[in-house]
């Protein structure tokens, strides 16, 4: 009998995301639990540190009842600070105390970064486990840093023909140097959505109607980048799809979220006691189909692997549809749209978890022997 594969999950980080990682990782330890893993969580700190949660709380929390909000139902940042090492076996990497490098705590096989925006989702630390040759879920470097920042993804979007909103980016020293902001908005319609170019969850974002303070906007989204995307809104329906695979990635059903105040805040998001989720969406089978699609375009316009959650917006009253976003490591609550729209297409969480684990040994397999990192 084969010895179980070690998962080492990491969730938390120094991103506004925070809580949001924290959500998704309890959701992955429960999907993970009995699935023949050894699973260790490792929780990263607003700060940056490691900390290795003990199996006794992990097991605590993993096993109590869900709580109806998401949001409420999260893994904590606790325990003995610990640091990762290559391990004794190429492919491996060892969980070790910080002041007593020999105290090993775990060896990992696998690890699951399930970390939101930056820091976690933007190459930084899948650089970190390239580093250490050991395989880990979803996508490489290069992927998950475009996919991370609005303005290199909407450019890869373009370059391959997948169709998106009209937009602008300007850095905060172009902003700061503008007497007007409005003539850096030049030729897009109200409403307007301004964006930081590398944040998730709805972070600091804000609409712009007719009338708002497009200034006060752009101030609020440089609290989170330095860099800041202003689209053109769509009147329109919110679609989302889910990408799973590797070479031959797959599309799985359309899921609709349906919103007020014209857009899926952060607050609708986590702090709603709806769900705003419909799935599978009701929509003509040609406009589901095309969803899927370009889901499939996106994925490989960014050079994805393992998963994404691709966003877009549906005009109907023209039938055109843009892709907003890619999501590469999107929320893993059990009431996030990634697992629901897949449970609608026939694969379960645990299955969807199971597949990504293998990708991760897959796409490390295949590396070159001599490579110190890869993105596929």
């Amino acid at each position: 009998m084969s010895a179980p594969t070690r998962i080492g999950i990491l969730f938390g980080g120094p991103s506004a995301e925070h809580e949001v990682s924290c959500a998704s990782a309890l959701g992955v330890a429960r999907a993970l639990a009995g699935g023949g893993y050894r699973t260790v969580a490792i929780g990263v700190t607003r700060t940056g540190g490691f900390r290795l949660m003990p199996d006794a709380v992990l097991a605590e929390l993993r096993d109590r009842p869900a709580t109806e909000r998401a949001i409420d139902d999260r893994l904590t940042v606790t325990g003995p600070a610990v640091e990762l090492r290559s391990g004794p076996r190429p492919g491996t990497v060892q969980v070790s105390a910080v002041n007593a490098p020999g105290a090993v705590h775990a060896e990992l096989d696998v690890v699951f970064p399930v970390l939101h925006g930056p820091f976690g989702e933007d190459g930084v630390v899948q650089g970190l486990l390239e580093s250490l040759n050991v395989p880990y879920v979803g996508c490489g470097i290069l992927a998950s840093a475009v996919g991370m920042n609005k303005v290199a993804m909407k450019r890869a979007l373009r370059a391959d023909g997948i169709p998106i909103t009209p937009h602008v980016a300007f850095e905060a020293h172009t902003y700061r140097a503008t007497e007007d902001p409005e003539k850096l908005v030049l030729g897009l319609r109200r409403p307007l959505f301004v964006k930081p170019a590398s944040m998730g969850s709805s972070i600091g974002i804000s609409r712009v109607a007719e009338g708002d303070d497009l200034a006060a906007a752009i101030e609020e989204a440089l609290r989170h980048d330095q860099l800041v995307m202003v689209e053109q809104g769509v009147t329109g329906r919110e679609l989302e799809c889910a990408v799973l695979g590797g070479w031959r990635p797959e599309a799985s059903a359309v899921g609709e979220v349906r919103v007020a105040g014209g857009w899926f805040d952060y607050q609708q998001k986590y702090f709603g006691d709806a769900d705003p989720m419909i799935v599978p969406a009701v929509l003509p089978d040609e406009v589901t189909e095309r969803v899927r699609e370009l889901s499939l375009r996106a994925f490989a316009a960014i050079g994805g692997w393992g998963l994404a959650r691709v966003d877009f917006l549906y005009d109907k009253t023209t039938g055109e549809l843009y892709v907003n976003e890619l999501n590469t490591m999107p929320g893993f609550t059990a009431h996030s749209m990634y697992p629901k729209v897949w449970a609608a297409a026939g694969v379960g969480y645990r299955e969807v978890v199971d597949r990504l684990v293998e990708l991760a040994r897959t796409r490390h397999a295949s590396r070159p022997v001599t490579a110190t990192g890869s993105d596929r």
